[in-house]
Protein backbone atom coordinates (compact mmCIF):
# COMPACT_ATOMS: atom_id res chain seq x y z
CA UNK A 1 0.00 0.00 0.00
CA UNK A 2 1.35 3.69 -0.74
CA UNK A 3 0.43 7.32 -0.22
CA UNK A 4 1.97 10.45 -1.10
CA UNK A 5 1.57 11.41 2.86
CA UNK A 6 0.12 9.40 5.60
CA UNK A 7 -1.53 11.15 8.78
CA UNK A 8 -1.84 8.57 11.68
CA UNK A 9 -4.79 10.10 14.03
CA UNK A 10 -8.01 11.27 12.65
CA UNK A 11 -8.51 13.99 15.65
CA UNK A 12 -8.75 17.73 15.17
CA UNK A 13 -5.33 17.91 14.08
CA UNK A 14 -4.99 14.78 11.59
CA UNK A 15 -8.29 15.63 10.17
CA UNK A 16 -7.46 19.23 9.67
CA UNK A 17 -4.03 18.29 8.13
CA UNK A 18 -5.45 15.40 5.92
CA UNK A 19 -8.34 17.96 4.28
CA UNK A 20 -5.60 20.78 4.13
CA UNK A 21 -3.29 18.56 1.87
CA UNK A 22 -6.60 16.72 0.02
CA UNK A 23 -7.65 20.33 -0.95
CA UNK A 24 -4.20 21.02 -2.11
CA UNK A 25 -3.68 18.44 -4.66
CA UNK A 26 -2.38 15.59 -2.20
CA UNK A 27 -3.01 11.97 -2.53
CA UNK A 28 -3.47 11.42 2.20
CA UNK A 29 -4.41 8.33 3.57
CA UNK A 30 -5.77 8.93 7.21
CA UNK A 31 -5.38 6.44 9.94
CA UNK A 32 -6.66 5.88 13.12
CA UNK A 33 -7.02 2.75 15.65
CA UNK A 34 -11.05 3.63 16.07
CA UNK A 35 -13.88 3.79 13.84
CA UNK A 36 -14.93 7.07 12.88
CA UNK A 37 -17.02 8.75 15.33
CA UNK A 38 -15.27 7.73 17.96
CA UNK A 39 -15.49 9.21 21.74
CA UNK A 40 -12.53 11.64 23.11
CA UNK A 41 -12.24 12.98 26.62
CA UNK A 42 -12.31 16.70 25.84
CA UNK A 43 -13.99 19.57 27.80
CA UNK A 44 -15.73 19.90 24.14
CA UNK A 45 -15.54 24.10 24.56
CA UNK A 46 -14.58 26.07 20.64
CA UNK A 47 -13.14 28.71 21.45
CA UNK A 48 -12.22 31.52 18.88
CA UNK A 49 -9.52 30.21 17.86
CA UNK A 50 -10.99 26.86 16.99
CA UNK A 51 -13.60 28.87 15.15
CA UNK A 52 -11.00 30.63 12.97
CA UNK A 53 -9.57 27.04 12.20
CA UNK A 54 -13.09 26.09 11.29
CA UNK A 55 -13.86 28.62 8.95
CA UNK A 56 -10.73 28.11 6.74
CA UNK A 57 -11.24 24.39 6.88
CA UNK A 58 -14.91 25.60 5.42
CA UNK A 59 -16.33 23.35 7.92
CA UNK A 60 -17.82 26.14 10.48
CA UNK A 61 -21.17 26.10 9.15
CA UNK A 62 -21.38 22.67 9.63
CA UNK A 63 -20.07 22.42 13.04
CA UNK A 64 -22.44 25.75 14.31
CA UNK A 65 -25.30 23.87 13.01
CA UNK A 66 -25.42 21.13 16.04
CA UNK A 67 -22.99 22.89 18.28
CA UNK A 68 -24.50 24.51 21.37
CA UNK A 69 -23.90 28.75 20.73
CA UNK A 70 -22.53 30.22 24.18
CA UNK A 71 -22.10 33.93 24.45
CA UNK A 72 -19.60 33.76 27.19
CA UNK A 73 -17.01 32.09 29.87
CA UNK A 74 -18.15 32.51 33.18
CA UNK A 75 -14.69 32.70 35.51
CA UNK A 76 -16.10 31.81 39.10
CA UNK A 77 -13.62 32.63 41.89
CA UNK A 78 -13.31 30.14 45.28
CA UNK A 79 -14.43 33.23 47.30
CA UNK A 80 -17.82 32.70 44.97
CA UNK A 81 -16.96 36.16 43.12
CA UNK A 82 -18.02 36.12 39.28
CA UNK A 83 -16.81 37.40 35.61
CA UNK A 84 -18.93 36.94 31.86
CA UNK A 85 -16.23 37.36 29.46
CA UNK A 86 -17.62 37.42 25.94
CA UNK A 87 -16.61 35.23 23.17
CA UNK A 88 -17.01 33.58 20.42
CA UNK A 89 -18.15 30.30 21.83
CA UNK A 90 -19.96 27.09 21.42
CA UNK A 91 -19.38 23.25 22.50
CA UNK A 92 -19.91 20.31 20.58
CA UNK A 93 -19.22 16.49 21.89
CA UNK A 94 -15.78 15.03 20.58
CA UNK A 95 -17.54 12.13 19.16
CA UNK A 96 -19.71 14.51 16.56
CA UNK A 97 -16.87 16.87 16.63
CA UNK A 98 -14.29 14.48 15.24
CA UNK A 99 -16.64 12.83 13.19
CA UNK A 100 -17.72 16.41 10.97
CA UNK A 101 -13.68 16.73 10.84
CA UNK A 102 -12.91 12.96 9.23
CA UNK A 103 -15.81 13.30 7.10
CA UNK A 104 -14.33 16.77 5.48
CA UNK A 105 -11.42 15.04 4.96
CA UNK A 106 -12.48 12.37 3.03
CA UNK A 107 -15.00 14.79 0.84
CA UNK A 108 -11.68 16.64 0.13
CA UNK A 109 -10.49 13.36 -1.17
CA UNK A 110 -8.72 11.29 1.74
CA UNK A 111 -9.07 7.60 2.32
CA UNK A 112 -9.50 6.07 5.78
CA UNK A 113 -8.11 3.20 7.08
CA UNK A 114 -8.42 2.19 10.63
CA UNK A 115 -5.47 0.64 11.76
CA UNK A 116 -2.70 0.84 14.82
CA UNK A 117 0.34 2.65 14.35
CA UNK A 118 3.02 0.32 15.35
CA UNK A 119 6.54 1.60 14.30
CA UNK A 120 7.47 4.22 11.19
CA UNK A 121 9.35 2.56 8.10
CA UNK A 122 13.22 3.77 8.05
CA UNK A 123 15.89 3.91 5.40
CA UNK A 124 18.75 5.41 5.50
CA UNK A 125 17.61 7.48 8.95
CA UNK A 126 14.66 8.67 7.06
CA UNK A 127 10.70 8.04 7.68
CA UNK A 128 9.65 5.88 4.34
CA UNK A 129 6.00 5.37 5.47
CA UNK A 130 4.76 3.43 9.14
CA UNK A 131 4.08 -0.12 10.05
CA UNK A 132 0.36 -0.59 10.94
CA UNK A 133 -1.87 -3.29 12.82
CA UNK A 134 -5.29 -4.00 11.36
CA UNK A 135 -6.52 -7.08 13.53
CA UNK A 136 -4.44 -10.00 12.77
CA UNK A 137 -3.20 -8.41 9.53
CA UNK A 138 0.34 -6.25 9.47
CA UNK A 139 0.02 -3.82 6.84
CA UNK A 140 3.26 -1.43 5.45
CA UNK A 141 1.97 1.75 4.47
CA UNK A 142 5.06 3.70 2.52
CA UNK A 143 4.66 7.68 2.03
CA UNK A 144 6.42 10.84 1.55
CA UNK A 145 5.57 12.34 4.57
CA UNK A 146 4.51 10.96 7.38
CA UNK A 147 2.03 12.65 9.76
CA UNK A 148 1.92 11.95 13.62
CA UNK A 149 -1.40 13.11 15.36
CA UNK A 150 -2.01 10.40 17.89
CA UNK A 151 -2.69 12.89 21.11
CA UNK A 152 -1.22 12.71 24.45
CA UNK A 153 -0.45 9.19 24.47
CA UNK A 154 3.76 8.53 25.02
CA UNK A 155 3.97 5.16 23.63
CA UNK A 156 3.38 6.31 19.62
CA UNK A 157 6.03 8.86 20.26
CA UNK A 158 8.04 6.56 21.39
CA UNK A 159 7.76 4.48 19.02
CA UNK A 160 8.61 6.87 16.22
CA UNK A 161 11.82 7.79 18.40
CA UNK A 162 9.92 11.32 18.90
CA UNK A 163 9.24 11.44 22.63
CA UNK A 164 11.32 13.65 24.77
CA UNK A 165 8.49 13.54 27.96
CA UNK A 166 6.83 10.59 28.71
CA UNK A 167 4.89 12.12 31.42
CA UNK A 168 1.93 13.99 30.90
CA UNK A 169 1.33 17.77 31.30
CA UNK A 170 -1.74 17.41 33.29
CA UNK A 171 -4.67 14.98 33.39
CA UNK A 172 -8.87 15.50 33.47
CA UNK A 173 -12.00 13.80 34.09
CA UNK A 174 -15.01 14.36 32.31
CA UNK A 175 -18.72 13.20 31.99
CA UNK A 176 -22.02 13.91 30.24
CA UNK A 177 -24.80 14.58 32.37
CA UNK A 178 -28.67 14.67 30.91
CA UNK A 179 -30.35 17.58 32.77
CA UNK A 180 -32.73 19.08 30.68
CA UNK A 181 -34.44 21.12 33.50
CA UNK A 182 -31.13 23.09 33.85
CA UNK A 183 -31.25 24.51 30.10
CA UNK A 184 -31.18 28.56 30.54
CA UNK A 185 -30.13 27.89 33.85
CA UNK A 186 -26.36 27.00 32.97
CA UNK A 187 -25.69 29.13 30.05
CA UNK A 188 -21.82 29.88 30.05
CA UNK A 189 -18.53 27.97 29.93
CA UNK A 190 -18.26 27.87 33.42
CA UNK A 191 -14.43 27.64 35.07
CA UNK A 192 -14.61 27.59 38.80
CA UNK A 193 -11.51 27.89 40.58
CA UNK A 194 -11.91 26.48 43.97
CA UNK A 195 -10.01 25.14 46.79
CA UNK A 196 -11.90 22.34 46.75
CA UNK A 197 -9.88 21.27 43.59
CA UNK A 198 -6.53 22.94 43.91
CA UNK A 199 -4.79 22.97 41.85
CA UNK A 200 -7.06 22.16 39.45
CA UNK A 201 -10.17 23.35 37.74
CA UNK A 202 -13.59 22.40 37.51
CA UNK A 203 -16.32 23.38 34.37
CA UNK A 204 -19.42 22.92 33.52
CA UNK A 205 -19.99 23.38 29.90
CA UNK A 206 -24.22 23.55 28.07
CA UNK A 207 -23.75 21.15 25.62
CA UNK A 208 -26.66 19.93 22.52
CA UNK A 209 -30.01 18.36 23.28
CA UNK A 210 -30.21 19.18 27.54
CA UNK A 211 -26.54 17.89 27.66
CA UNK A 212 -24.22 18.95 30.09
CA UNK A 213 -20.67 17.94 29.73
CA UNK A 214 -18.80 18.51 33.63
CA UNK A 215 -15.08 17.87 35.18
CA UNK A 216 -12.24 18.79 36.49
CA UNK A 217 -8.55 19.20 35.66
CA UNK A 218 -4.98 19.74 36.77
CA UNK A 219 -2.67 21.01 34.43
CA UNK A 220 1.04 20.08 36.72
CA UNK A 221 0.07 16.14 37.74
CA UNK A 222 3.65 15.28 37.51
CA UNK A 223 6.82 15.69 39.09
CA UNK A 224 9.96 14.33 37.81
CA UNK A 225 8.20 11.76 35.48
CA UNK A 226 5.47 10.23 38.56
CA UNK A 227 2.30 11.43 38.87
CA UNK A 228 1.67 13.54 42.61
CA UNK A 229 -0.84 12.08 45.04
CA UNK A 230 -3.71 12.94 42.82
CA UNK A 231 -7.22 11.41 42.79
CA UNK A 232 -9.20 12.70 39.91
CA UNK A 233 -12.21 11.22 40.85
CA UNK A 234 -12.27 12.00 44.38
CA UNK A 235 -11.80 15.82 43.09
CA UNK A 236 -14.65 15.67 40.80
CA UNK A 237 -16.65 14.50 44.24
CA UNK A 238 -14.74 17.77 45.70
CA UNK A 239 -15.73 20.02 42.98
CA UNK A 240 -19.79 18.66 42.84
CA UNK A 241 -19.60 18.85 46.41
CA UNK A 242 -18.20 22.75 46.62
CA UNK A 243 -19.82 24.42 43.62
CA UNK A 244 -24.11 24.75 44.08
CA UNK A 245 -24.41 24.85 40.66
CA UNK A 246 -22.49 21.37 40.22
CA UNK A 247 -24.69 20.27 43.20
CA UNK A 248 -27.77 21.17 41.57
CA UNK A 249 -26.68 19.43 38.23
CA UNK A 250 -25.81 15.97 39.64
CA UNK A 251 -29.16 15.54 41.34
CA UNK A 252 -31.37 16.94 38.91
CA UNK A 253 -29.62 15.12 35.85
CA UNK A 254 -28.56 11.70 34.65
CA UNK A 255 -25.22 10.92 34.60
CA UNK A 256 -24.65 9.32 30.71
CA UNK A 257 -22.01 6.42 30.17
CA UNK A 258 -18.95 6.88 32.74
CA UNK A 259 -16.59 9.63 33.50
CA UNK A 260 -13.48 8.89 31.50
CA UNK A 261 -10.00 10.26 32.27
CA UNK A 262 -7.12 11.16 29.80
CA UNK A 263 -3.63 12.61 29.83
CA UNK A 264 -2.68 16.30 28.37
CA UNK A 265 0.19 17.00 26.62
CA UNK A 266 0.87 20.56 26.62
CA UNK A 267 3.09 23.81 26.69
CA UNK A 268 4.49 22.59 22.95
CA UNK A 269 6.68 20.26 25.12
CA UNK A 270 7.38 16.75 25.15
CA UNK A 271 8.34 15.54 21.82
CA UNK A 272 10.68 16.42 19.39
CA UNK A 273 8.34 18.08 16.46
CA UNK A 274 10.28 16.45 13.05
CA UNK A 275 13.05 14.20 11.96
CA UNK A 276 13.56 13.70 8.25
CA UNK A 277 10.15 12.33 6.70
CA UNK A 278 7.88 12.67 9.87
CA UNK A 279 6.20 15.60 11.32
CA UNK A 280 4.56 15.86 14.85
CA UNK A 281 1.22 17.30 15.13
CA UNK A 282 -1.68 18.51 17.72
CA UNK A 283 -1.15 17.58 20.86
CA UNK A 284 0.80 15.06 20.42
CA UNK A 285 3.42 17.89 19.33
CA UNK A 286 2.11 19.30 23.31
CA UNK A 287 -0.60 21.37 21.78
CA UNK A 288 -2.76 22.46 24.40
CA UNK A 289 -2.65 25.34 26.28
CA UNK A 290 -1.35 24.86 29.90
CA UNK A 291 -3.95 27.49 32.35
CA UNK A 292 -7.48 26.14 30.53
CA UNK A 293 -6.59 22.91 29.03
CA UNK A 294 -8.06 24.03 25.63
CA UNK A 295 -6.39 22.14 23.09
CA UNK A 296 -9.01 21.68 19.95
CA UNK A 297 -7.77 24.90 17.89
CA UNK A 298 -4.12 24.70 18.77
CA UNK A 299 -4.34 20.95 17.36
CA UNK A 300 -5.93 22.30 14.28
CA UNK A 301 -4.03 25.41 13.83
CA UNK A 302 -0.96 22.36 14.21
CA UNK A 303 -2.25 20.55 11.56
CA UNK A 304 -2.76 23.31 9.15
CA UNK A 305 0.62 24.63 9.48
CA UNK A 306 2.01 20.73 8.55
CA UNK A 307 0.06 20.93 5.62
CA UNK A 308 1.16 24.72 4.36
CA UNK A 309 4.36 23.39 5.05
CA UNK A 310 4.19 20.11 2.53
CA UNK A 311 1.98 21.91 0.34
CA UNK A 312 4.33 25.63 -0.01
CA UNK A 313 7.34 22.64 -0.18
CA UNK A 314 6.23 20.26 -1.96
CA UNK A 315 9.55 18.38 -2.98
CA UNK A 316 11.98 19.49 0.02
CA UNK A 317 11.30 17.74 3.14
CA UNK A 318 14.13 19.94 4.84
CA UNK A 319 12.67 23.22 3.72
CA UNK A 320 9.34 21.74 4.54
CA UNK A 321 10.30 21.04 7.83
CA UNK A 322 12.18 24.12 8.72
CA UNK A 323 8.93 25.99 8.22
CA UNK A 324 7.26 23.88 10.24
CA UNK A 325 8.92 23.74 13.03
CA UNK A 326 9.72 28.25 12.32
CA UNK A 327 5.84 28.26 12.55
CA UNK A 328 5.71 26.24 16.05
CA UNK A 329 8.28 28.50 17.43
CA UNK A 330 5.99 31.71 16.31
CA UNK A 331 3.44 30.00 18.81
CA UNK A 332 6.01 29.01 21.97
CA UNK A 333 5.64 32.73 23.28
CA UNK A 334 1.69 32.30 23.61
CA UNK A 335 2.30 28.94 24.99
CA UNK A 336 5.09 30.49 27.50
CA UNK A 337 2.54 32.94 28.58
CA UNK A 338 -0.23 30.49 29.27
CA UNK A 339 1.69 28.41 31.27
CA UNK A 340 2.86 31.37 33.49
CA UNK A 341 -1.27 32.54 33.74
CA UNK A 342 -1.60 28.89 34.96
CA UNK A 343 0.15 29.92 38.74
CA UNK A 344 -3.79 30.68 38.93
CA UNK A 345 -4.54 27.26 39.68
CA UNK A 346 -2.10 26.91 42.24
CA UNK A 347 -3.05 30.35 43.99
CA UNK A 348 -7.28 30.42 43.34
CA UNK A 349 -6.87 33.53 45.43
CA UNK A 350 -6.01 35.53 41.92
CA UNK A 351 -9.06 34.63 39.77
CA UNK A 352 -10.43 36.10 43.24
CA UNK A 353 -8.39 39.44 42.76
CA UNK A 354 -9.21 39.44 38.95
CA UNK A 355 -12.54 38.45 39.22
CA UNK A 356 -13.34 41.56 41.96
CA UNK A 357 -11.29 43.88 39.51
CA UNK A 358 -12.93 42.86 36.10
CA UNK A 359 -16.29 43.88 37.89
CA UNK A 360 -14.88 47.74 38.44
CA UNK A 361 -12.54 48.19 35.12
CA UNK A 362 -13.93 47.59 31.31
CA UNK A 363 -10.55 47.99 30.01
CA UNK A 364 -9.41 45.02 32.32
CA UNK A 365 -12.47 42.96 31.11
CA UNK A 366 -11.69 44.07 27.68
CA UNK A 367 -8.33 42.35 28.16
CA UNK A 368 -9.50 39.30 29.45
CA UNK A 369 -11.89 39.04 26.23
CA UNK A 370 -8.87 39.12 24.18
CA UNK A 371 -6.83 36.48 26.12
CA UNK A 372 -10.45 34.40 24.13
CA UNK A 373 -9.72 36.22 21.13
CA UNK A 374 -5.85 36.09 21.22
CA UNK A 375 -5.26 39.88 20.88
CA UNK A 376 -4.08 39.52 24.65
CA UNK A 377 -2.01 37.75 26.57
CA UNK A 378 -3.09 36.20 29.59
CA UNK A 379 0.39 35.71 31.24
CA UNK A 380 0.74 39.76 31.03
CA UNK A 381 -2.24 39.79 33.48
CA UNK A 382 -0.25 38.25 36.28
CA UNK A 383 3.06 40.04 35.78
CA UNK A 384 4.19 42.59 38.03
CA UNK A 385 3.49 45.37 35.30
CA UNK A 386 -0.04 43.67 35.11
CA UNK A 387 -0.31 43.65 38.88
CA UNK A 388 0.22 47.16 38.39
CA UNK A 389 -2.49 48.20 35.82
CA UNK A 390 -5.08 45.93 38.21
CA UNK A 391 -4.93 48.71 40.03
CA UNK A 392 -4.41 51.64 38.12
CA UNK A 393 -7.14 50.86 35.10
Amino acid sequence: MGAAVLVIGAGPAGSACARLLALGGRSVQLVDAQPIGRDKVCGDGLIPDAHHALERLGLLEAVMAEAERVAHVGCIGPGGGRIDVPGRLAVLPRRRLDEILVRGALAAGATFLQARFEAPLEEDGRVVGACLRRGEETLEVRASTVLLATGAAAKPLQAAGMCTRQAPSGIALRGYVHAPSMVGRIRALEVAWTKAVRPGYGWIFPAPDGHFNIGVGVSDSHSDGRMKDVNLRQLFDDFVAAYPPAQQLMREGQLVGELKGAPLRCTLAGSHFTRPGLMVIGEAAGSTYDFTGEGIGKAMQTGMLAADAILQQPDDDAAARAQYEAALAALQPRFALYAKANRVNAFPWLADLLIWRAKKSERLLRRMAGVLEETSNPGNLLTLKGFTRLFTE
